[in-house]
């Protein structure tokens, strides 16, 4: 078998996903700051679709969801680049490793404040 005929690990495929639904910046992530928020049916497709984004448990679970299930145009619309930042802590620990990996990688950003290798 020849490389190019060699599979490919469901890691990398999820991975490369992920990065093709990154937005440029995070300052592109300009999503509501405050009160409740309706994820479309193609995001939230199962479960909790409403979220009051002021309360932490609440914003940190829809986040899961958007950049999970997300397009690009999803992200941008629902995910607020502060919100984010502060909320990457917990959300770092309860995404799959493709998407932190992926998210962390194109923007170191979100570890500040983390020591590396953690």
């Amino acid at each position: 078998m020849d490389s190019l005929s060699s599979p490919i690990s469901r890691a990398a495929v999820l991975e490369e996903r992920y990065r093709g639904r990154l937005p440029r910046s995070l300052d592109d992530l300009t999503g509501p700051d405050h009160g409740t928020v309706q994820l479309p049916l193609h995001v939230a497709w199962s479960g909790l679709t409403t979220f009051e984004v002021d309360r932490p448990p609440l914003c940190a679970s829809m986040y899961h969801i958007v950049l999970t299930e997300g397009l690009r145009e999803d992200l941008i619309a629902y995910i607020n680049r502060e919100l984010l930042v502060k909320q990457w802590p917990v959300l770092r620990t309860i995404l799959s490793s493709p998407i932190r990996s992926v998210w962390e990688s194109a923007f170191p950003e979100l570890n500040d404040g983390r020591p590396t290798g953690s």
